[in-house]
This record gives C-alpha cells, structure tokens and sequence, in this order.
C-alpha cells in the first residue's frame, strides 16, 4: 500500500506523523470556559455558568426512534493493501444488523491520501472506495469530506501551481467522486435536519501545515441561514470530518510536554468558539458527528453532545497493531430521537 510512514514507532501510528505532509505541524491550545449570555458586540458567550441540566429519571416515558445511522469514518481505502477487504467486511456487517440501520453517515477521509498524490494515485484511490460502496452498500448514504480526500494541498508549491488550472484541484475531486451536491449541504431525515461540513481549510498561520480544522466565511454564513431557517422544534445534527470539539485529542501523542496542553490545529477545529457561541443561540442543535481523531469520545457541552467514532480503518490498516489508542477497527451506531436526544453504541465490526 502506498504510504506516507517510513518508520513505525512501537507505540500506535501517530496522526501527528501521518497527517503532516512537507513539514510542520502547527499549535493551537484547547481553550475551556464556561458558557452564559451572548454578548451583542462579540456574539461570544459571557462567562456566566448556566443552571446545571437534571439528570433524567429512570421513570422518563419510552423514546421513540426517529432514525438509527451508521456513522463510518476514516476507511482510509487504497487499491491494494488490506483496506477493501476491510471496508467491505465492515458495510456487510452494517447491513445485516438487527435492529435494521436506516441510513449510513460518512464523516470523511474515504482513501488514503489526496493531499500529496499524484493524479493517477489519486484516481487509484477513488475508484478503489467507490467501488466497494457500488459492489456493497444498499443504504443510503451521505458523505463528508475529510483532509486526506482533498488533492494537492500537501504537494511543493511549484507542483501546486500547475495543478490549479485542473477543475479538480483540491475539494472539487471529491466532491464529484462522493456525489455530493456541495462541499458543505443540508439534508432532512425523520424530523432531523443535517447540517454537513467542510471542516478542511487552508491554514493561515501555520507554516507548512497542509491545513486546519476551520470553516471559512463563506461556509459560516451559510451554517447562519440554516440555522435561522430551521424550526426550533426541529433537532439539528452537525457533521463534520475534523471535531469541532474533543478531549481525547489531548492524549494522543506528547501535547504537554512544554507544561501547557498544546494540540495542532488540524486536530480539532481552531473556530470551536465561534461555533459554540452560535449554537448557544440556536439550542436545537442537539449533536454533532465527526471523525478523524480515530478514537471514541462522547462528550457533552452545555446541551450538544459531541461525538466522535472510530476509524473504520483502525490504526491505518496496520494488521499487526490494529487499534488506534486502544479503539479497534469500528464504527458507530447512532440512534436519533423524535425528542432531540440521541446515545450511541461503538460496534467492532
């Protein structure tokens, strides 16, 4: 399999090593506060503690399902290696569960890498994954894109120069391969409305990063008008490859090896305020999915849980190690309520 790794350390592959592409890997510490009022001048939340929310009792009536996803991220399919085999093992085992799955989620990095491939490595790459959903999957299917499905941003820059004439330069490929409407779009499902991301931006500040975890103006203001335009009664649940929130980013690898946490900005989203203070105006978002951190996390802020899954494709198909972190090859399963609640089982597939 084609691979960006020349050595692999005793400890899991590291994203800090595989991500990186020509050089750094910039730094951006995670900053907790804790939420309030929205101030009109910034439109970030004051640092006034809300009420604590009750827990619910056991006596609380039966929910009633709205829709039960699939969430599979990170398959990480090339042309050859183990990787089709997996993917295809892992869609035949979300078919045939019971309760029946209604729907599958994909939150991104559907192949190997985009980022510094050639054309025809890239195209490898591509028909490899979409073959595997064509030959296999019968659901429905909605995808994200991830860092590693966007072309040539981690590629020299002279070589970047004459690509950027091709149509296909950079998120244009995938969203043509994935079938998308656009890089970022809303669908509605059983009462829910899902709001999907583009989560790879350009970075503007750290050097040689091939990029951060960040939506651009454009795609904010879009998020905006979505969210006024949907009914408050109506739950809301964000996609997005890269979290916009996570905590376990904060263990993987050496991030506090200077006395402060420190994570790279391609870890975790760099505008998580931003957003957070938009969702505090609008508490029907309820849940939002990502990926990339190859790891399972359920962590609630304030009234949205933030939930990450793990890989589909584990540690990066590595049949000798093949857990990330501790977390198996695998994928989530989702249950959305008609209330707005949800909770979720990891499955190893």
């Amino acid at each position: 399999m084609h691979n960006l790794r020349n050595i692999r350390p005793r400890r899991p592959i590291n994203r800090r090593d595989f991500l990186k592409v020509g050089g750094l890997i910039g730094a951006a510490s995670v900053l907790a506060a804790c939420g309030g009022t929205v101030s009109e001048a910034t439109q970030i939340p004051t640092q006034v503690c809300p009420t604590p929310v009750p827990t619910q009792s056991a006596e609380q009536p039966t929910r009633e399902i709205a829709v039960r996803i699939a969430h599979i991220t990170d398959m990480h399919i090339g042309p050859d290696g183990p990787g089709v085999e997996g993917f295809t093992r892992a869609l035949r085992n979300v078919q045939a569960r019971d309760p029946k799955i209604d729907v599958i989620l994909n939150t991104g990095d559907s192949i190997v890498d985009a980022l510094g491939a050639t054309k025809e490595w890239a195209q490898a790459q591509w028909d490899a994954f979409t073959g595997v959903v064509k030959a296999e999957c019968s659901l429905p299917i909605h995808h994200a894109i991830g860092n590693h499905d966007v072309w040539g941003w981690g590629l020299p820059p002279e070589a970047q120069e004459s690509l950027r004439t091709d149509a296909r330069f950079g998120k244009e490929w995938a969203v043509q391969e994935l079938g998308i409407p656009n890089r970022s779009y809303s669908f509605d499902l059983a009462g829910w409305r899902f709001l999907v991301l583009d989560s790879i931006h350009l970075p503007e500040y750290a050097i040689g990063q091939a990029y951060t975890g960040k939506i651009d103006e454009e795609q904010f203001s879009w998020l905006v008008q979505q969210l006024e335009a949907t009914p408050q009664s109506m739950p809301v649940c964000v996609a997005s490859h890269i979290p916009i929130l996570s905590a376990c980013e904060l263990l993987d690898g050496n991030n506090e090896s200077t006395g402060n946490w420190l994570v790279p900005g391609a870890w975790v989203h760099i505008d998580a305020r931003r957003l957070w203070a938009l969702f505090w105006q609008h508490p029907n978002v309820k849940l939002c999915l990502s990926g990339h951190a190859h790891q399972v996390e359920d962590l609630r802020y304030h009234s949205v849980k933030y939930l990450s899954d793990g890989a589909i494709c584990g540690n990066y198909w590595n049949e000798s190690d093949p857990s990330y972190m501790g977390f198996p090859p695998g994928y989530g399963v989702v249950n959305l309520y008609m209330d707005g609640s949800s909770d979720s089982e990891f499955v190893e597939y």
